[in-house]
Parts: C-alpha cells; structure tokens; sequence
C-alpha cells in the first residue's frame, strides 16, 4: 500500500513538474523566429536604403493634392485637401530596428506648409477610427527621434479598428518576421475612396469635413534578401505581396484574404508604384497575386 501511495505521488509530482516547465517555456508570440546563421550574417550587414529607392508612385512635388513629404524615416504624398496622405513609403530592414519602447506622442506636424490645415490627434477622438499609422511605430524603433516622427498625424488615416488592431497588425508583425528572417523590404501603403465603417457607424470625414475617411486600404511590399544596390536585385522571380482591404470593422483578421496585384492598386489610384524597377520586370511581378506564407 506504501509504495502504491508513494508511485502515485511519484508521478503526481513529476506531472505538476512537467506542467511547470511548460509554462515557464512559454514565450510571447512577437512575431519573429529564432534566427539561423545566414540570417544573423545578413541582419548584421543591413543598413538604412533610401525610402523612395522604388519610386515616386504619383510623382509627387508641391501641389497641395501631392505634396513631397521626406522625413529620414519615411516618404510621403500629402493630401492637404484629405488631411491624411496619398501613400507613404518606406524602407524596412534590422537597421532600423532596436529596443526603443512606443513613444505615444500623437501631435500635428507642425512642418507642413502654413496653407495646410494640420490635423490634431483630436481631430479623431470620438469618431470610432483608429489613428490608424502608415510607417508603423514598431519598425522605427532603433532610436527614440525615429520613433517619434511615426506619431506625427501626417503619417495617420482614420482607419476602422479592427482593420487597424487586428488585419493590418498582423500584415506588420509579419514583415518584420521577414525581416527577421534575413530580408530587407520596401513597403508602399496608401488608400484610396471615401467612406468607412468604424465602432460609431459609417462616416465620410472628421474634423468638420478636414480629415476624409477612406474607403479602401492598400499596401505593397517588395520583399529582397540584405544586399547593396536593390533596384537592380528585383527580378521577375522577386516576391511582391500586395493586399487591398475595406475600411471596415467587418474584416477578416487574416490578411491573406485580401491579397491582389500591383496592377490592379494602380488601376484603381492612377499611380506607378515600382517605378523605378525595370519596365519587363514589372510587367511581371505586378501581375502577379502572391501566394507565399502569411506568418
């Protein structure tokens, strides 16, 4: 009877250990994978490339309707008749990844030409629209200047939240997972269209019609191993995702669903997204509907 007593007690506490350990290895899913050798060789070359080493979509200058915004951290079409931007396109590689935490600092940019209007994080409060990042936070966090400048509200779009929180969030957990993975990206979004759902209901605009609310959310992502002189590296074989979502809370959280060419995001804004890529070689990739892992 003893030993039957302590078997059982034996291997009552071997499984409360196991279960233990269990736990205790348990690790927050950040989105990014141990990383192999190649891949730590790779990160540890990558730099800072140009934000618009892709192109200029809409060839964007002074108008008020396309303003050229550079920042070191990003590029931008302004709209100052929408309150949000056209697109905004940046570079994404380790380079600019670090441990700065989120800085919060939602405010107007305030270098904008005097004639804009220049949209306050208030503008959007009440509205049931996220103040929705094009650069996201989390892939400028190598210092707290980076950081910051993703918090400007030129670089907002009032944008439904759960499409904000759930379906693009996974979209940029993923791209830095490539990133991770030994990759550097040139990432273009954009939107499109007036009107979205948001938690209030649908709405046309903020702010007293200054901030218009989109229809249709775009994003598209050229995706190349670390290395020098990237324009030239896209080849007819180089992987291009490009999804086109709705402005809405009725929106799957999987990004995949949503999935479309570059040519068809061109179709629809009149703008020239890879520009800069050869004119053969784009006939190809932006043809294309990606097909690759979405995690």
């Amino acid at each position: 009877m003893k030993k039957s007593l302590h078997r059982v007690l034996y291997l009552a506490f071997a499984g409360l250990m196991l279960v233990s350990c269990s736990k205790d290895n348990v690790q927050p899913d950040t989105g990014l994978r141990e990383l192999d050798g190649a891949a730590k060789v790779a990160n540890a070359t990558a730099t800072k490339d140009g934000n618009l080493a892709m192109g200029n979509p809409s060839g964007a200058g002074t108008s008020y309707s396309n303003y050229l915004i550079n920042k070191a951290q990003y590029s931008m079409s302004y709209n100052s008749y929408r309150g949000t931007p056209n697109w905004v396109s940046w570079h994404l590689s380790a380079a600019w990844l670090g441990s700065t935490p989120r800085q919060d600092d939602f405010r107007a940019d305030n270098s904008l030409p005097t004639a804009f209007y220049r949209v306050t994080p208030s503008d959007y409060t009440g509205s049931g629209f996220d103040r929705g990042h094009n650069t996201p936070s989390a892939d400028r966090t190598l210092t707290v200047t980076d950081n910051s400048a993703t918090f400007l509200m030129s670089n907002m779009i009032p944008q439904a939240p759960t499409n904000n929180q759930q379906t693009w969030a996974n979209l940029e957990n993923y791209c830095r997972t490539l990133v991770n993975q030994g990759n550097e990206l040139y990432i273009i979004m954009g939107q499109y269209g007036k009107g979205g759902t948001g938690s209030a209901g649908y709405k046309e605009t903020l702010a007293g019609g200054k901030v218009t609310v989109p229809n249709r959310i775009w994003k598209v992502i050229v995706v190349l191993p670390v290395g020098t002189g990237d324009v030239s590296r896209v080849t007819t074989s180089t992987r291009v995702i490009a999804i086109d979502t709705p402005n809405s809370t009725s929106i799957s959280s999987s990004w995949g669903t949503y999935r479309t060419t570059v040519d068809a995001i061109e179709a629809k804004t009149g703008y020239n997204l890879l520009s800069n890529v050869s004119s053969s070689v784009q006939s190809v990739i932006e043809a294309r509907v990606d097909s690759g892992p979405t995690q």
